[in-house]
């Protein structure tokens, strides 16, 4: 509660910006000319009235003054600290002003009232503990100003109005803070007032101070890290001058040598991270040279280096031709391959999603076809970098993956060491026998190759040595392999599949004759022109002295001529030059191996005698010719039954038994005796029993044998069959028809059956293999007897 008393009649003494409370004592400069002439009038007012001169303190804020201003008396005249004259001033009471009126002297008179102040007695408890807050947060306020001898007289200010009228003394309240202060009468809402500012301005000062600490803790921090570093440059110095090693400031260096190099940016604070853990260990430690290890491996790497594509597409084609003949398919893709590359970089299409246009191409074929060296031309052809991995054998996961830096020793997966190795990261990676690599206890190298060739993910490959990403999208995996049903099928189906079937005799001899004759005249020191090989003799040597699929037989016949004429100029039995012909081969490398079994005597073919029919198979070295010889036991010495012999398969069982049980329900329509089906027993047995064999396609060729061995009647020497059977006698589809149909052609055969839903699989066989084969496609077993058997002649007896 508040009251007015009488009026007073004053001299006003503006304060420019500032405001004084009741009790505050201020000293004020007398040089001010405001100030100057109210301390006069006041003094020329008070002359011969007892009590010091009284002024109006107003505070005048942008020219206009306040509605309520204090009684001050004028304490004391003098000089200030300065030595200019000044006054004591002491603020007693708050006064309203009102009008203005005369008096003595320059300054501005105004009459005011008095408010005085009703504080409730005796105190509420809220006051109380509101004068308590006020006295705590001010008392922590001092302290941390270091004010210690001020906070004994605050704890000792009792009343409630001079509690809130001390915070005129705090610096950080504003000029409208003070006046709010001033103008508000009721006591307990002023110290309301002033206890809310300063509680605000500790919580203020308490952010300030958390900051300020946190900035003053990261700058000692640097300056601390600095010292530190620049000690431990010195102790380095200090060992390498004690060890004699000069040159290994540099080479420690590995600071400089990350924030150097041409680093990925996640790489890059990996590698620092790395860096800081290497300058707090200790030379003794083993983690020391871990790191060092792994900083060299990544700094090594070619992060952000490219090799150019050559773009020229009839010139990569020109070298794909000049390196290996034949191999069409394998061309046409890597053309397709570089002119797609080409199209998307002219017209900016190079990285989409993170992705590069790199290709992940699976080679399947017999060995000696040229699958490896064909990586080196298809990176020659590019303009790349060539690397072959050798995954024959491998066994562990971490070969791939890496091993984990935890264990000593570890190392890079080999991805990673090839792409190294290349130099760039868009090197041709040739993944060599991948249908080789094991699975057992320690791993599953396979399951691991799954990303690495994968287009969707390998281009965030994570090596588990480095644990930092690698970009393998614009990569040219090629992955050879022998046998395409050893790839895992998750493996296979990110790859593209490339079959490489083999060559016939016409094209063994164009590569002898351009490639492996040049090239082993000179390992056998032979000049060229002085050894020459005529195409008689390379067709004979690729025809009877070697039957493969590939080549590598076909070089080293090639090989062992050529030595043979060498050591015998040596010996002065041979002049050169010399052209050897196709009689020349016996009496160089001895008797062909390989006689075709059209030109063996008539009485000595395998087919000479009823039961035995020509198959055709595909194995791992392509595909091969196979015989079935079939025989029924004498009635009186063996039991009926089934008996197989030649390592089969349980598919080669199988159809074993659906050929005999079509043949005994279908026999008296085929005119065949059954009845020594059921009595007798049946043999079927393959030759080189040793090999182990199996599939479904040698079904035709097992009812054609044993029909033969029934009707007496031979199957012709010139015939070779493929197909399953059904117990219906319908001829099913199989696979590998090109393999099969070059190894009829390499064994002299010139007629050919095949199931009917086989006869799309023609147009991947070369031309001049068709040429020289007469194809039939059937579609019953019925037709492949009357095709496969020969006219009934002289009766021939059984073979038991």
């Amino acid at each position: 509660m508040a009251s007015t008393s009488a009026p007073l009649t004053l001299p006003v003494l503006p304060l420019d910006d500032e405001v004084v409370l009741p009790g505050m004592v201020v000293p004020l400069d007398l040089n001010d000319t405001d100030v100057r002439a109210a301390v006069e009038a006041a003094q020329a007012a008070a002359r011969g009235e007892p009590g010091k001169p009284r002024v109006l303190l107003v505070p005048r804020i942008d020219g206009a003054y306040a509605n309520i201003g204090v009684l001050g008396t004028v304490e004391q005249v003098g000089r200030l600290a300065d030595g200019d004259p000044g006054a004591l001033v002491k603020g007693r009471d708050r006064v309203r002003i009102g009008a203005g009126t005369t008096g003595p002297g320059a300054a501005l008179w105004v009459e005011g009232l008095t408010v005085e102040e009703t504080v409730p007695d005796p105190l509420p408890g809220a006051v109380t503990e509101l004068a308590k807050e006020y006295k705590a947060l001010a008392t922590d306020w001092l302290k941390k100003r270091g004010a210690w001898q001020v906070v004994d007289r605050v704890q000792q200010i009792e009343g409630v109005s001079a509690l809130a009228d001390n915070s005129g003394y705090s610096p950080f309240l504003t000029t409208a803070q003070k006046v709010e202060l001033l103008e508000t009468a009721d006591p307990v809402e002023r110290l309301r007032l002033a206890t809310a500012q300063l509680r605000e301005h500790l919580a203020e000062q308490d952010v300030a101070e958390t900051i300020a600490k946190d900035v003053q803790e990261g700058v000692d921090k640097q300056q601390r890290e600095f010292l530190l570093r620049r000690q431990l440059d010195a102790v380095r110095k200090e060992l390498r001058d004690l060890n004699g090693d000069q040159d290994g400031e540099e080479s420690d260096d590995y600071r400089a040598r990350v924030e150097a190099a041409d680093l990925p940016e996640k790489v890059r604070e990996a590698a620092l991270k790395e860096v800081d853990k290497l300058e707090r260990s200790s030379d003794q430690s083993p983690e020391g040279s871990w790191i060092r290890t792994w900083l060299d491996t990544v700094l090594e790497l070619p992060w952000n280096e490219r090799t150019e594509d050559a773009y020229d597409i009839k010139g990569a084609r020109d070298v794909l031709d000049a390196e290996h003949f034949g191999l069409d398919d394998v061309k046409e893709r890597i053309t397709e391959y570089l002119a797609v590359r080409k199209r998307r970089t002219d017209r900016g299409l190079g990285v989409v999603g993170g992705r590069r246009g790199g290709a992940v191409l699976a080679l399947v074929g017999p060995p000696g076809v040229g699958k490896t060296s064909l990586g080196e031309s298809v990176a020659h052809a590019m303009g790349r970098k060539f690397v072959r991995v050798a995954l024959g054998g491998v066994r562990d996961e971490a070969e791939i993956r890496g091993h984990r830096r935890t264990y000593v020793g570890a190392l890079p997966g080999r991805i990673v060491r090839a792409v190294k190795e290349a130099g760039s990261m868009n090197p041709v990676v040739l993944l060599d026998e991948i249908d080789k690599v094991g699975s057992d206890f320690r791993g599953d190298p396979a399951a691991a190759l799954l990303e690495v060739l994968d287009p969707a993910q390998n281009h965030t490959f994570r090596d588990h040595y480095l644990e930092v990403e690698l970009d393998l999208s614009d990569v040219v995996f090629l992955a050879t392999a022998n046998v395409l049903e050893a790839i895992p099928e998750a493996l296979l189906d990110r790859m593209e599949l490339v079959r490489l079937d083999g060559y016939t005799e016409d094209e063994k001899v164009v590569i002898a004759r351009d490639h492996l004759l040049p090239r082993q005249l000179e390992r056998a020191g032979l000049a060229e022109g002085e050894v020459a090989i005529g195409e008689d003799a390379l067709r004979r040597l690729a025809g009877e002295y070697t039957r493969e699929a590939g080549v590598r037989n076909l070089e080293r016949a090639v090989t062992r001529v050529l030595r043979k004429v060498a050591a015998q100029h040596e010996l002065g039995d041979r002049e050169l030059p010399f052209t050897v012909g196709e009689g020349d081969l016996r009496a160089l490398i001895g008797r062909p191996h390989h006689v075709p079994e059209s030109a063996q005597d008539p009485a000595e073919r395998r087919t000479a005698v009823p039961g035995v029919a020509t198959g055709l198979a595909v194995t791992g070295a392509g595909g091969d010719v196979l015989f079935v010889e079939a025989s029924l036991a004498d009635p009186e010495t063996g039991a009926a039954g089934l008996t197989l012999t030649g390592q089969l398969g349980d598919v080669m069982k199988e159809s074993a038994q659906i050929a005999l049980s079509f043949l005994r329900s279908h026999g008296a329509e085929l005119e065949l005796p059954v009845a020594d089906l059921k009595e007798r027993g049946v043999h079927i047995h393959f030759p080189a029993g040793a090999v182990p064999k199996d599939g479904p396609s040698a079904g035709v060729t097992m009812t054609t044998a044993l029909a033969s061995l029934l009707s007496g009647r031979l199957v012709r020497t010139d015939v070779a069959m493929t197909g399953e059977v059904s117990l219906t006698g319908r001829v099913l589809p199989i696979g590998g028809v090109k393999q099969k149909l070059l190894a009829a052609h390499r064994a002299g055969v010139t007629t050919v059956i095949i199931p009917k839903r086989n006869e799309a699989d023609l147009d991947d066989v070369p031309a001049e293999v068709l040429e020289k084969l007469d194809v039939h496609p059937v579609t019953d077993v019925r037709q492949v007897l009357e095709l496969a058997l020969a006219p009934a002649g002289v009766e021939v007896p059984v073979a038991a």
